[in-house]
C-alpha cells in the first residue's frame, strides 16, 4: 500500500511539535469563535432588552402627565425586561421539550453517551503519535488483510492522511469533538437531529478509512476483537438520534432496535463456532489459537503492568482451555439474539444487564479498552454496542407521557416570514430569542468547520506537505552568499557556466549517474520541482553536478536521464567536466565524494542549494531522500518549490 507510509517515525520531533503546534493554534481559534458568539448572543439580548417603547401615546402626552408618563414607562421596560426573560424562558423550554413531553430516555442515552465518546475519541485523536502514526500503525494493518478492492480505496484516504498529517490529525481531533459537544448541548428538536445525521456522515468515513469496514472483509472476523467496527455503532445510534421524536414514543422503535440486535447476536455465534476458525483451539500445532493470539498480542502493549499481567493470565487460560472458552461465547451471543427477538420487557431487561456485564468483561480482557498503547483511536465495539442495545430497551418500555402542549402543534413559519426574517432588526431579535443551547450548538458546529476545512483543503491538494522533508533533513539553513562559480559541460557536450545561468534562479544538486539509491529519488523529487513551478518553470534552471570521479562521462549522464524520464525536462542540465573541475566545485559546495572500487557507486554527501537570480546562495537543504517513499519525495519537491518561488521573489 504504497502511500500509506511516509516512512517517519511516530515519534519524530518535528512532526510532534509541529501537531501540538497547530492543536494549539486551532483551539485558540475555536475558543475565540465561542466567545465571539456568546458575546454576539449576549449584546442581542441586551439590546432587546434595552430598546425604548415608543407609543405614540405616550409621545404626545403633555407635561402635566410627564411624572404619569414617566412612571407608565418604567412599568412597561420592566415589563420589557420581563416579557425578555419570558422569551428566553420559553426559548429554553421549547429547546428542551415540546409540550411538556420529555425526551425519550433511550434517545437521551444515545445522544449522550455518544457525544462524551466522540469527545473521548477526539482526545484520544490528540496523542502525540497520531499524525504519523495512524495510517502505518492503525489503518494499514486492518487493510492489509483485505481485499483488494479495499486496500485500494482505503489507500486512497490513507495517502491523504500521510501526504498531510498534520492537517489531517488536527482535524480529526476538532470534528470528533465538535460532533460530541453538537450531540451534548444539543437537547432536543433540530439541532439535535443535525448532530445526529453529522454522526452518522464522519462515521462512515472513519468505518470506512479508518476502519477498512470494520474488518469485514478480512479473515478473523470475531465478535470478541470488534466485528463489525466499533464506529459502525456509532453511525447507528446518529441515524436513531436524527430520527423524529415521535418515533421515540412507540415501542415499535424499540422491538425494531432489539430485534436487529438479535439477529446480530445470533449471526455473531454462528460465525464464532464455525469450524476451521482457529476459535475452539487454544493452540494449534503449538502456535497460539486465535483468541489466544489476539489477547496476547494486546497484554504486549504498552499499559499499566496489572492489566498486562491480567491480559497475560487470561491468555494462558485460554491458551489451555479454548474449547470451553468459546462454547460460552457462542452461548451467551446466541441466548442474547433469542431474548432479544422475543422483546418482551422483562426477559429484555435481565437480558440488557448481562449482556453489559459480558461486554465489560470482553472489553477489559480481550479488548484492554481499547485505546491504549499510545495509538488507539477509540474504545472498541463493547461500550457503544451496550449503549446501543440498552437505548432498545428503553425504547421498547416508554414510560406514560403527558398530553401534547399548543407548543407542539404550532404552526411552522411559511418561507415568505423566514425571508422577512432575515432583515437586520428581525434578524436581531432571532439571535436574542434564541436559547442557550441553541447558541452552544452553533459553537460545536464552528468547531466541525474548523476541522473539517483544512481537511477538505488537504484531500483537494495533491503534493504533500513540505514538513515532512523538513523532518527528516531537520530543517534548512538560510544564507546570503555569493554562489561559488564553474564552467562544466552539460549532457550535450555544451559549455555551461554559473555566469551564463545569470537572472534565474538555480536548484543544484549532486548526483552519481550509476546510483542507484538516494540519486534516483532525489532526481525525480527535481522533476516533480519542475512540475509544480508550472508557468515559472522557464525562470528556474534545474541543475545536477556529477558526484562520482569514475563515471563521469556525458555517456553515463546521458543514460542516467533516459533512465530518470529526464531526457525531455526543458530546464534539466546534468554537468560534468575534468576530475579537477568536479573537484573544484565539490569542495566549494561542500561536498565530500569518496571514489570506491571500479564497478561501485561513489559515496557522497546528499545537498540542494537555491541560488537566486543575482547568484546568490539563498537556502542550503540536505537532501538525503530519507525513507523515499510517495509522500516523502512529493514533499520535498513541494519545498524546494517554495524555496524557488522565494527565491524568484527576491529576483
Amino acid at each position: 500500500m504504497p502511500g500509506m507510509n511516509s516512512g517517519l517515525s511516530p515519534d519524530d520531533p518535528t512532526l510532534v511539535a509541529a501537531f501540538r503546534s497547530a492543536l494549539l493554534h486551532q483551539g485558540t481559534i475555536a475558543f475565540i469563535a465561542v466567545i465571539f458568539l456568546w458575546l454576539v448572543w449576549a449584546t442581542a439580548r441586551t439590546w432587546r432588552l434595552t430598546t425604548p417603547s415608543t407609543t405614540p401615546g405616550i409621545r404626545g402626552a403633555g407635561t402635566a402627565n410627564h411624572a404619569e408618563v414617566t412612571a407608565e414607562t418604567g412599568k412597561a421596560d420592566a415589563g420589557k425586561a420581563d416579557a425578555g426573560k419570558a422569551d428566553a424562558g420559553k426559548a429554553d423550554a421549547a429547546e428542551s421539550g415540546r409540550g411538556g413531553l420529555g425526551e425519550a430516555r433511550g434517545r437521551w442515552l444515545l445522544r449522550i453517551g455518544f457525544g462524551v465518546l466522540w469527545i473521548l475519541d477526539g482526545i484520544l485523536q490528540a496523542q502525540p503519535k497520531m499524525a504519523a502514526g495512524l495510517p502505518s500503525l492503525v489503518i494499514e494493518p486492518t487493510a492489509a488483510s483485505s481485499p483488494a478492492w479495499v486496500q485500494h480505496l482505503v489507500n486512497w484516504g490513507g495517502t491523504i492522511w500521510s501526504y498531510h498529517p498534520i492537517q489531517a490529525g488536527a482535524a480529526s481531533v476538532w470534528i470528533q469533538v465538535g460532533i460530541g459537544a453538537w450531540l451534548i448541548v444539543g437537547g432536543r428538536g433540530r439541532w439535535s437531529r443535525l448532530a445526529g445525521a453529522a454522526s452518522v456522515g464522519w462515521g462512515l468515513v472513519v468505518w470506512v478509512f479508518g476502519e477498512s469496514f470494520g474488518g469485514i472483509f478480512a479473515p478473523g472476523l470475531s465478535w470478541l476483537t470488534g466485528a463489525p467496527g466499533g464506529v459502525l455503532f456509532y453511525v447507528a445510534a446518529g441515524a436513531l438520534t436524527a430520527l423524529p421524536e415521535g418515533a421515540w414514543r412507540s415501542p415499535r422503535l424499540g422491538r425494531l432496535v432489539l430485534a436487529g440486535f438479535g439477529i446480530f447476536f445470533i449471526a455473531m455465534a454462528v460465525l464464532q463456532a464455525w469450524p476451521g476458525r482457529g476459535f475452539w483451539q487454544g493452540t494449534v500445532h503449538g502456535r497460539p489459537g486465535s483468541l489466544t493470539h489476539m489477547v496476547q498480542s494486546m497484554a504486549s502493549t504498552s499499559q499499566p503492568h496489572f492489566l498486562s499481567a491480567l491480559l497475560s493470565s487470561f491468555s494462558s487460560f485460554v491458551a489451555g482451555n479454548g474449547f470451553a472458552v468459546n462454547l460460552v461465547v457462542v452461548i451467551v451471543l446466541a441466548v442474547l439474539g433469542a431474548i432479544f427477538l422475543t422483546a418482551r420487557p422483562r426477559l429484555v431487561r435481565y437480558a440488557v444487564w448481562f449482556g453489559i456485564v459480558f461486554c465489560l468483561a470482553d472489553w477489559v480482557l480481550v479488548q484492554d479498552f481499547g485505546f491504549l498503547g499510545g495509538v488507539g483511536t477509540d474504545p472498541n465495539s463493547m461500550i457503544p454496542m451496550a449503549l446501543l442495545f440498552s437505548a432498545g430497551y428503553l425504547a421498547l418500555t416508554p414510560p406514560p407521557q403527558e398530553a401534547v402542549g399548543a407548543n407542539a402543534t404550532a404552526a411552522r413559519a411559511g418561507w415568505g416570514q423566514r425571508l422577512r426574517a432575515l432583515r437586520p432588526r428581525t434578524l436581531g431579535g432571532m439571535v436574542a430569542s434564541a436559547s442557550a443551547r441553541s447558541v452552544a450548538a452553533v459553537a460545536a458546529v464552528a468547531v466541525i468547520v474548523l476541522g473539517a476545512a483544512p481537511m477538505a483543503s488537504a484531500a483537494a491538494d495533491r503534493s504533500a506537505d513540505p514538513i515532512l522533508a523538513l523532518a527528516i533533513e531537520g530543517g534548512s539553513t538560510s544564507l546570503d552568499l555569493p554562489a561559488p562559480g564553474f564552467s562544466l559541460t552539460n549532457q550535450d557536450g555544451q559549455a555551461v557556466s554559473l555566469a551564463s545561468l545569470h537572472g534565474k534562479v538555480v536548484l543544484m544538486t549532486f548526483l552519481d549517474p550509476v546510483c542507484t539509491t538516494d540519486c534516483p529519488i532525489i532526481a525525480q523529487e527535481f522533476k516533480q520541482t519542475g512540475e509544480l513551478l508550472g508557468g515559472k518553470d522557464k525562470d528556474v534552471e534545474l541543475v545536477a553536478v556529477v558526484a562520482n570521479p569514475t563515471y563521469r562521462s556525458t555517456t553515463f549522464t546521458q543514460a542516467f536521464d533516459r533512465q530518470e524520464g529526464l531526457a525531455t525536462v526543458p530546464n534539466w542540465l546534468y554537468l560534468t567536466g575534468s576530475l579537477s573541475q568536479l573537484g573544484a566545485v565539490w569542495r566549494q559546495y561542500g561536498v565530500t565524494v569518496q571514489n570506491l572500487p571500479a564497478g561501485a557507486m561513489s559515496a557522497h554527501n546528499d545537498l540542494a542549494v537555491v541560488i537566486d537570480g543575482s547568484g546568490n546562495i539563498r537556502e542550503e537543504v540536505a537532501a538525503d531522500p530519507g525513507p523515499g517513499s510517495t509522500s516523502t519525495k512529493s514533499s520535498f519537491s513541494v519545498l524546494l518549490t517554495q524555496y524557488a518561488r522565494q527565491a524568484l521573489g527576491r529576483s
